[in-house]
């Protein structure tokens, strides 16, 4: 079998396989293919895959020579149409957004796994990239809004007087929310936060923050299948947005972290609700890429309304790619390490296995996800 890495596109940092899990599958009698720079931002050099027998290629060469193509973020039209016949191609694609990839996956005859689909379950706890993305998001959330809050985040005595402590809340408590709670909490910060899952309070409270919850209102939808949450009511809805409206306007930072599978973020935070909070105030979103939680906030770019900064990145786990690659790799290797076959030779990835169906896309020119499909 012929294993290809890709080099990332829109100035993503991270890359799909490090050297070391790649000389794992080159033991196995695997030839592995990397685009040449692929991991040069991760820390990840040329040299250091070739000192693993692992082929420097530019980008042609791999698409049209792989049986198996790892790469992180969608291919272009013309990417997959290079694609070798039968090509199986895994990465993370967001297939209930990205429609037109499916598409051109069902042309080429290709079959597309994409990992962000993976199920919550133990068994795929050690694959699930989007738990381990999520959980740098969130860090890196706190620590970015520490450097545009202008204030201490813990409290600060001096002979002067005291300073008190930053206020935050945290909208979203899955993943990233928790481990936002945990880096606000290790910086000093007085920390809150809120989900649309009950479940999540004793998490919140266990990491030493305040659990604010939407009380006594019929019809909460909150947990969806696998963890995830999902559409609310909307008496639920109204409710929650008065819960925020009275306690944002007394915090310092607000951290969203609040998505829905398959569906645009929820809006959250309104330009009113903005408007009652203290000049000098951070908001971060980041749900911004898919949509936003916050009203106003944009990718990529610093927006002030009100004195309050909102901010949010396209891509936050690629601000830190060495350790976010080093994670994504491990959840490749899992997933590929789950399905091997000494015989064969490489991974062998049956229909009825309940991780590989609800990750599969398209085989043999057709669609076979029950999710694009209903």
């Amino acid at each position: 079998m012929i294993l290809g890495i890709l080099k990332e596109t829109n100035n993503d940092k991270r890359v799909s396989l490090l050297p070391e899990q790649a000389a794992v599958l080159v033991a196995k009698q695997v030839s592995v293919l990397v685009e040449t720079g692929a991991g040069d931002a991760a820390y990840a050099s040329d040299a250091t895959y070739t000192d693993k027998n692992v082929t420097v290629k530019d980008r042609a060469s791999v698409l049209s020579t792989a049986d198996l193509v790892l790469s992180i973020n969608p291919l272009s039209s013309a990417e997959m149409a290079q694609l070798k016949p039968g090509a199986v191609v895994l990465g993370t694609f967001q297939p209930l957004f990205n429609t037109d990839l499916v598409k051109q996956a069902i042309d080429k005859k290709a079959s597309l796994f994409s990992m962000d689909m993976i199920p919550r379950t133990t068994r795929a706890q050690s694959m699930d990239v989007l738990s381990s993305q999520a959980n740098i998001a969130g860090y890196r959330a706190v620590l970015l809004a520490a450097t545009m809050f202008p204030k201490y985040f813990p409290m600060f005595m001096t002979a002067a007087g005291s300073i008190p402590p930053a206020k935050m809340v945290i909208i979203g408590a899955g993943v990233a929310g928790l481990q936002a709670i945990a880096t606000a909490r290790r910086l000093g910060a007085q920390v809150s936060a809120t989900d649309v899952r009950s479940a999540t309070k004793e998490q919140i409270e266990s990491l030493g923050a305040k659990a604010i919850f939407v009380e006594n209102v019929a019809g909460i939808e909150g947990e969806g299948a696998g963890g995830y949450a999902t559409e609310m009511s909307d008496e639920y809805k109204a409710a929650q947005a008065e819960l925020v409206s009275a306690h944002i306007a007394k915090q310092d930072i607000v951290i969203t972290t609040a998505l829905i599978p398959g569906r645009p973020a929820p809006r959250l935070i309104s330009d009113a609700q903005i408007a009652t909070m203290k000049p000098g105030s951070v908001i971060f979103d980041l749900a911004v890429a898919q949509g936003g939680n916050v009203e106003g906030s944009k990718p990529d770019e610093i927006v002030v309304k009100h004195g309050v900064k909102i901010v949010g990145y396209s891509n936050t786990p690629a601000h830190l790619a060495a350790d976010t690659s080093a994670l994504f790799s491990r959840n490749l290797y899992n997933f590929l390490s789950a399905f091997w076959d000494k015989d064969a030779g490489k991974p062998v990835l049956p229909d009825d296995d309940e991780i590989t169906a609800a990750i599969r896309l398209t085989k043999d020119g057709k669609v076979v996800n029950d999710r694009l499909l209903a």
